[in-house]
Formats: structure tokens, C-alpha cells, sequence
């Protein structure tokens, strides 16, 4: 794969310009947002893993926690499409922020004052994860909101690069913040930034949006559900992002830290974890200039990318500079898929449903995220992580490749047909 330059690439609209959507209030609000979220979850990432793992030191409990995070994240998300779709959706996502932040301010000060528990971190991160649940749809649906279907595009490419510059910035600082003043400072720099993305959204002034008539939440669920499943190529990148999903949250963001602990440390996982988000950051730029005329085969292609990475982890953790180059490579390949992916659903799903549909897309591509988490985390004390962590980037080499079997996954095109008359 030849990113920069394939056969099927085009150079994309104003790719020798000032990128348009930044001349809209309205988008660099949302982009602000994003990235001061971004830039407190990358502390969190680190510090919450550590907190755990320095209260009793097990992997079992670090899945758990992170479990039940996940396990409301899958629960809540078609409501939290259908909310989406129904209401103002940068209120709900100021609503949504507001309790991340009541979350995240409370788990920090129960770390900083040396009282936590392992049953008091799991409730609040369950909290959390139904709050998210109810951003993530409404960030998909708002963005066609902001900018015009030409610039979609740059206006995910763009957003990618606040979420990654953030994610780069925020796992750099909280690994060595952690390091140095301990797991409650890098909770509470993210219980602040949820704080700071609020306010910044609830400032949005969006378009009045077309709204059908009221209708049951079960009807919108299940129009939301054919739209859906409509798309031969929606489903089966989803079923493939189940699997993919499950096992990165199992063998890297589970059992990484504790391989961390066990060889080369605290500092080294925080600069790996932002050694990915550079490469997806990379791959931000790239998209801002080039529109692959068949955005899913480049993006699926580069999933390929986190193989190395996790392999590397499992097999060669102690030549950590190895890891640093792959985690890099790793994230430019999901860099690739993340906005190809969204420009996607952007481009060829209705706005009205836009919401519902991608909530189904995060409840498959998330439904499994639990159960990896929680086998990773008992597979993690019954055998070496380090094997488990190279199992699972088989597991992620074979998926990819099923996902791409698919003839509508590898010739979607970037923008949907012409219809007759219009």
C-alpha cells in the first residue's frame, strides 16, 4: 500500500489552500473540544491503568475495571443514537461532558486522598462509560452539521488531528506525570478537561436540522437498524471492529501496562501509547490532502499496521525503540482507517438516522470490548501477558484479511452515486 500516491488517489479539494472547514466558528469549537477531551483521556489512560495496578498489582482487576466502563459504553449507545437524532446534539454532548467530569473529579480525589477501592474506581468508570455512550453519536451525527459534504473529509481529518495531537501530548505528560506525582494528578487533569470541552460546546450554534414526525424510540431504533443493515459494507466492517476491537483492548491497553511494569517500565509505556497516536497524527495530514478513491481498502489495509506493534509487545518488549517504530506504524495504519471511516458514514448514510447508525456501528465494533478486557486481564495472571499479547496480533491479522474478502468493503466509493435527475 503506497498511502501518499496510490493508483486510486486523488489530490482532494483545496489541498494547496488553508483547509476550509477552519474558517467556520462553529467547527473550531467542536475541534477545540475534541481536543482538550483528548488531551484529559490521555492522562486518564495511563493513570487509571497504574491506579489500578498500584492498589493490588492484578491485571484481573485492571480488566475488571475497564470492563465496567465498557460493559454501560455497549448498553447505552443505541439510546444514546436515538437521543442524538432526536435532540440538539452538542446539548447532549454537554450534558454527557458534564458527568464525565462529576466522574473523573471524584475518582481523583479518591485516588489522591489514598482511600480508593477497586468496587468504587469499577462504579465510576460505569458512570463514565454511559455518559460516553451518549457523546459518541452525537459527535458523528454534528459534524455534517458544521460543514458542507465537500469539506467532510478535511473536517474528519482535521478532528483526527486534534484527537491524536492530544492523545500524543496528553500519554506523553500523564506517563510521566504518573510517574512522578502518582495516579490521581492524571485523573484530575482529565476530570478538568471534560469541564473545558463543555463549555466550549454548549457555545455551538447549529442549523436547524429536518426532524420527521415524534415516533416511538423502539420505531427509531428499528429504522435506525435498516439503514443499517442496508449496507453490506457497514456490517462487515463492524463484525470485523467487534473482534479487532476486543483483542487491542485485551493485549495493548490491558496487558501493556502490566508488560510495562514487568520490563520496561512506566515512562516507555507512556511514550509508546503517544508513539501510536503520532502515527495516527501523521496519517491526519496525509488525509487532509489526499481522497482515496476507495477509502475503506485503504483504510481497512492499514489495520495491518497494528500487527507489528502488538507482536512486538508480546515477543521483543525489552528492544523497546522496536516498539516505539511499530506503535508509530501501527497508529498511521488506524490513522488511515479512522477517517476514511468516518468521511464514509458521513458521505453515504442519511443525516436524519446518521446518529442511530452510528451507534450501531460503535455497539458491534464495541460489543466484545468487555469480554476481551476481562479474558485478557484473567489470561494475563494464568499465562505470561507477553504470549497472549502475541496471540492476539494473529488474531487481528486474520480478521483483517476476512474484512477484506468483502467486495463492497474494498470498492466503496469515496462519494455515493449520482442519482438520475438531480
Amino acid at each position: 500500500m503506497r498511502p501518499m500516491g496510490e493508483p486510486g488517489s486523488t489530490r482532494g479539494p483545496g489541498s494547496t489552500r488553508s483547509p476550509g472547514p477552519l474558517r467556520s466558528t462553529g467547527f473550531r469549537r467542536y475541534l477545540g473540544a475534541r481536543l482538550v477531551s483528548v488531551l484529559g483521556s490521555g492522562f486518564a489512560t495511563i493513570a487509571l491503568a497504574f491506579a489500578v495496578l498500584d492498589l493490588t498489582g492484578s491485571s484481573a482487576d485492571l480488566g475488571l475495571v475497564l470492563a465496567a466502563r465498557s460493559v454501560p459504553l455497549v448498553v447505552f449507545l443505541l439510546l444514546g443514537g436515538v437521543f442524538a437524532d432526536r435532540l440538539p446534539r452538542h446539548l447532549v454532548m454537554v450534558a454527557a461532558n458534564l458527568v464525565s467530569f462529576a466522574t473523573q473529579a471524584v475518582a481523583a480525589a479518591l485516588v489522591l486522598t489514598g482511600v480508593a477501592q477497586i468496587w468504587q474506581l469499577a462504579v465510576i468508570e460505569a458512570v463514565n462509560g454511559t455518559a460516553v455512550a451518549f457523546i459518541m453519536p452525537a459527535m458523528t451525527g454534528v459534524l455534517p452539521q458544521l460543514v458542507p459534504r465537500e469539506q467532510l473529509q478535511q473536517a474528519s481529518a482535521l478532528g483526527g488531528f486534534a484527537r491524536n495531537g492530544g492523545s500524543i501530548a496528553g500519554a506523553a505528560l500523564g506517563g510521566i506525570a504518573v510517574a512522578a506525582f502518582g495516579s490521581g494528578w492524571g485523573l484530575a487533569v482529565d476530570a478538568a478537561s471534560f469541564a473545558v470541552s463543555a463549555a466550549l460546546l454548549v457555545g455551538l450554534r447549529l442549523p436547524a436540522a429536518d426532524r420527521a414526525e415524534a415516533t416511538s424510540v423502539l420505531r427509531d431504533l428499528r429504522d435506525g437498524w435498516r439503514e443499517f443493515a442496508s449496507r453490506t459494507w457497514l456490517w462487515v466492517v463492524v463484525l470485523a471492529f467487534g473482534v479487532i476491537n476486543a483483542v487491542e483492548a485485551g493485549a495493548w491497553t490491558t496487558l501493556g501496562p502490566v508488560i510495562a511494569d514487568e520490563t520496561f517500565g512506566r515512562k516507555v509505556w507512556g511514550l509508546a501509547v503517544s508513539a501510536q497516536s503520532a502515527g495516527l497524527l501523521v496519517a491526519m495530514v496525509v488525509l487532509l490532502r489526499y481522497r482515496p478513491r476507495r477509502p475503506l481498502l485503504v483504510g481497512m489495509a492499514g489495520v495491518f499496521g497494528l500487527v507489528p506493534a502488538m507482536a512486538a509487545l508480546g515477543l521483543w518488549p525489552h528492544g523497546w525503540p522496536l516498539l516505539l517504530v511499530l506503535a508509530l506504524a501501527g497508529g498511521f495504519g488506524i490513522g488511515l482507517f479512522s477517517v476514511t471511516w468516518e468521511t464514509s458514514l458521513a458521505t453515504h448514510v442519511p443525516l436524519d438516522a446518521l446518529s442511530r447508525v452510528s451507534s450501531y456501528d460503535a455497539l458491534g465494533s464495541f460489543v466484545a470490548l468487555p469480554l476481551g478486557q476481562v479474558a485478557a486481564g484473567w489470561l494475563g495472571a494464568a499465562f505470561p501477558a507477553r504470549a497472549v499479547a502475541g496471540l492476539g496480533a494473529v488474531v487481528v491479522a486474520v480478521t483483517v484479511a476476512a474484512g477484506l474478502l468483502s467486495r463492497s468493503v474494498r470498492d466503496l466509493p469515496a462519494a455515493p452515486p449520482a442519482v438520475p435527475g438531480r
